[in-house]
């Protein structure tokens, strides 16, 4: 598998991994050691082979240095490093070209979702294509709430996916959904309908949710409300005219 010119990283030799995690980062320094070992505790119990991919969208507090240092403590560390801010869709994009596990596990990298909600995930992706979180209560400001809650009603309105939480990214996916994903900043937010949208099965279960302890959150609503409106739109759009997956197409006559 070939990196992507925009990112920094030798990529591991191959070898058979079941479990993926994926965890786009930008200025999270102080929350990279609780969060890996919270993540190798219940992983390890789990009892499969797994990698942390931290995708590191050019950080600058720090976060660059410490997971280098970090992967010579943790062998099933992954560090791959953007040589420029891109944004979380551009991360999670990259964590999924350069998975090497059967299931992918997508999570923030700011403490706020709990590792411990991965065992009942992959219990029900058993039966389906992705399992996507959905925060019990939300620990954010007054202010993200209220943008994500407008932001989900309309979407609901426009998209008719019945996905009840886009802003939560902890999820688990097989690999294999993951075929056929454009780029655009948006990804990450709409990854649930767009998998829908191309015919795998999708359902919802309920997670816990943290307050964040260290560092700065990057969404609210002046960078997030009116532009996750216009991206709704295009979404709209995506969903009437898109093609069918390669998987459903003909194939080539002999």
């Amino acid at each position: 598998m070939v990196a992507r010119p925009f990112f920094n990283g030798a990529l591991l030799v191959a070898e058979h991994v079941k479990y993926s995690l994926v965890l786009p980062c930008y200025n999270e320094v102080g929350n990279l050691i609780p969060l890996i070992e919270e993540i190798r505790e219940v992983m390890e119990k789990i009892g499969k082979p797994f990698e942390i991919i931290y995708v590191d969208d050019c950080s600058n507090d720090g976060t660059t240095e410490k997971l280098r240092e970090l992967k010579g403590v943790y062998p099933f560390l992954r560090h791959i490093r953007h040589k420029r801010n891109l944004g979380e869709s551009a991360g999670t994009l990259t964590g999924f070209e350069n998975a090497r596990g059967d299931v992918v596990i997508t999570m923030d990298a700011d403490l706020q979702n709990d590792p411990r909600d991965i065992p009942a995930m992959l219990k029900k992706l058993r039966r389906v294509d992705c399992v996507c979180g959905v925060r019990r209560t939300r620990n954010d400001s007054i202010g993200k709430r209220l943008s994500s809650r407008g932001a989900n009603f309309f979407r609901n309105a426009m998209l008719k996916d019945n996905i009840h939480d886009a802003g939560c990214t902890f999820r688990a996916i097989r690999r294999e959904s993951l075929d056929q994903l454009i780029g655009f900043r948006a990804l990450h937010r709409f990854l649930p309908s767009i998998l829908q949208w191309h015919g795998y099965r999708v359902v919802e279960i309920k997670i816990n949710h943290r307050p964040r302890t260290s560092g700065v959150s990057k969404y609210g609503f002046g960078n997030r409300f009116w532009v996750g409106i216009v991206d709704i739109i295009a979404m709209y759009w995506y969903k009437r005219r898109h093609f069918i997956p390669k998987r459903y197409l003909p194939e080539d006559e002999a």
